[in-house]
């Protein structure tokens, strides 16, 4: 009988191309584990009163590369039953019902993964140098603050 090394990983990529559901949850799958939790960030077509045609990302590649590991490096701390993260974002043009960010966590069980997502996703709008521009029918944009990012936050109390 072979057995077969399942050490624990990270998949971490930011990348221009669609993402895959289905790539990003094979990535953490493990015989060890009975749980893999995903979240996929779509693409709406609406925000407030206004049309939304796209998104466009942009990032500081190394520096969003390194945040996200510390984000895994973190849920490995709170988690340590996790086995295997996965956390794919799309930069560039992505289109209504196409996915910005998945994400996919396994576990032996679901509450470390579950946990472990909600971690992921809050942390990554919070720390990560990601910026989201938001594209109308109008042709107008607008670049959108994460209401849970930290340097917003801090300047935001600096003002005050």
């Amino acid at each position: 009988m072979i057995q077969c090394e399942d050490v624990p990983k990270d998949y971490v990529k930011l990348t221009y191309e669609k993402l895959s559901t289905d790539a990003v949850s094979e990535s953490v799958i493990s015989p060890s584990c009975g749980a893999v939790s995903m979240f996929i960030g779509i693409t709406r077509n609406y925000f407030e009163d206004k049309k939304v045609v796209s998104l466009e990302y942009e990032a500081y590649t190394a520096m969003a590369e390194n945040e996200i590991r510390k984000i895994c490096s973190s849920i490995r701390q709170k988690w340590p039953s996790v086995k295997h993260i996965a956390v794919h974002h799309r930069l560039g043009l992505v289109p209504i019902t196409e996915a910005s960010v998945i994400i996919a966590v396994s576990s032996p069980h679901r509450n470390e993964s579950l946990e472990a997502i909600k971690y992921c996703i809050d942390t990554l709008k919070a720390t990560v140098p990601i910026w989201k521009k938001e594209i109308y029918d109008t042709e107008e944009y607008s670049w959108k603050q994460n209401k849970e990012c930290r340097w917003v936050q801090n300047n935001e109390s600096s003002a005050t």
